[in-house]
């Protein structure tokens, strides 16, 4: 059996996305793309649904000595959230002080990738909006999962999560995150996100700041300030 790609890359799966969430354009959502393969993706869905974008940043807190394993995670946006793994905690005994200050190192780290990538640029709100949070695929879900929910407690009007591929696996995991969840692809097998594109170069950072660049000009899709 000849094993073909779904989508010939992001932008391609991008514009394909943006056609199932056609029907959210009317509520001018807010699209927040995870960094840095979702910025391609995401940059055609807001610009197809006339919507802001911007980026959603999410780092794991580390357990001490074993950063791999994560007690949680931070998400960025204007409150940032902490979503945290409280039976890990309780089970290694972390102490508040020691998580308070993972918390501390990992929001001057989102900052810093803010920075890098927006300038002086702030969050903007997701109270009160619909927000389509954007990637190019899910292998797992653990940080769409931890995206999803630090996104939840920012009150939105509408928490939407939109990818091209994931395992069906992960996305009954993620659905009772989020009010809709679109993905035009759950192969089975599935093998990687990668395997489901024909080019799925890594996204340079470079790109991300064009393609923000380009959606800040861009009179159909703008970012926020």
């Amino acid at each position: 059996m000849i094993f073909r790609p779904i989508f010939a890359d992001r932008a391609d799966a991008g514009r394909r996305l943006a056609a199932a969430l056609s029907h959210l354009a009317i509520t001018h959502p807010l699209v927040l793309a995870l960094p840095r393969g979702g910025v391609p993706v995401a940059f055609e869905v807001a610009r197809a649904l006339g919507a802001d974008l911007d980026l959603l940043l999410v780092r794991k807190l580390g357990v001490p000595g074993h950063p791999e394993l994560g007690l949680g995670a931070v998400v960025d946006g204007a409150e940032p959230q902490l979503v945290l793994n409280d039976i890990l905690i309780r089970t290694l005994a972390l102490t508040p002080d020691y998580i308070e200050a993972e918390l501390r190192r990992q929001l001057i780290e989102i900052n810093r990738r803010r920075s890098a990538y927006l300038g002086d640029r702030v969050p903007p709100p997701m109270t009160g909006r619909t927000v389509i949070i954007v990637d190019d695929g899910i292998a797992t879900g653990g940080t769409m999962k931890a995206a999803l929910r630090g996104a939840r407690k920012n009150r939105p009007a509408r928490l939407v999560l939109a990818v091209p591929v994931a395992p069906r696996e992960a996305l009954t995991e993620l659905e009772s995150e989020c009010d809709e969840l679109v993905c035009l692809a759950a192969p089975d097998p599935f093998y990687a996100v990668g395997a489901h594109y024909g080019n799925f170069d890594q996204t340079s950072d470079a790109e991300v700041m064009s393609l923000l660049a380009k959606a800040r000009i861009d009179g159909r899709a703008t970012l926020t300030d």
